[in-house]
């Protein structure tokens, strides 16, 4: 029976990365190994952080369409500022934005 790794350890050293590899058959050199645990670590202290919120108040959210954003009212505003718009534009001509040609 193998033994779990407890969540409270965060840090993964690059000799266990070497180790498991070498079990996997795995050809990995020590500078991706220690790439490797420094990125496994920083995933598990993560993870605890996650595991440290307290969710006993918070409903499950089974399906996203569930979830109701409140939408704003679709009122049209004619504030538009045209001169000003184009102004920032790379490329006007007759008061028209030009584009690069996609399709020839």
């Amino acid at each position: 029976m193998s033994q779990q790794p407890t969540t409270s350890d965060s840090n993964v050293s690059r000799e266990e990365i070497l180790d498991v590899a070498n079990l996997a058959r795995l050809g990995v050199d020590e500078e991706t190994a220690s790439s490797y645990a420094n990125d496994i670590s920083k995933v598990l202290t993560l993870m605890d952080t996650l595991a440290a919120v307290d969710t006993a108040d918070l409903t499950p959210l089974a399906n996203i369409h569930e979830a109701c954003q409140e939408l704003r009212a679709d009122v049209a505003k004619h504030d538009i500022n045209r001169q000003r718009n184009q102004a920032m534009a790379p490329a006007v001509e007759q008061g028209l934005y030009l584009v690069p040609q996609v399709i020839e």
